[in-house]
């Protein structure tokens, strides 16, 4: 499952209203911070450090895929393993049980209750 990319809102706002400052002048300066090209600026850095979030989050997607099948190779990988060992070793020994596997004289085997009338 992918992780939701990041929009931004106060991003979308400061563009719309970022041509609205330039329809009234396009190198508008109030004071001396307060200018078009310093909001052009911030707008920027904001952007491109959205992109660069945005493109971490697929970058993280993907090596969660590389994960995800490294982990079911590694399963079957395992269990193969183990039932090589079985056929091995049979499946009542002790090396299949240090292996990880239960051994067939240890299994729980179900009980039938009785059912009591009343």
């Amino acid at each position: 499952m992918t992780r939701q990319k990041r929009s931004s809102r106060v991003l979308s706002k400061a563009q719309r209203r970022f041509s609205g400052v330039q329809s009234i002048d396009e190198k508008l300066a109030i004071g001396k911070t307060l200018t078009a090209d310093n909001y052009s600026k911030y707008i920027t850095e904001l952007n491109s450090k959205l992109n660069a979030y945005n493109h971490a989050l697929a970058d993280a997607d993907a090596l969660q895929n590389e994960v995800d099948a490294a982990e079911q190779t590694l399963s079957e990988f395992s269990e193969k393993m183990l039932m090589g060992i079985g056929a091995e070793f049979g499946k009542d020994s002790t090396e299949y049980e240090r292996a990880g596997g239960v051994r067939t004289s240890d299994r729980k085997r179900p009980t039938r209750r009785d059912t009591v009338t009343v």
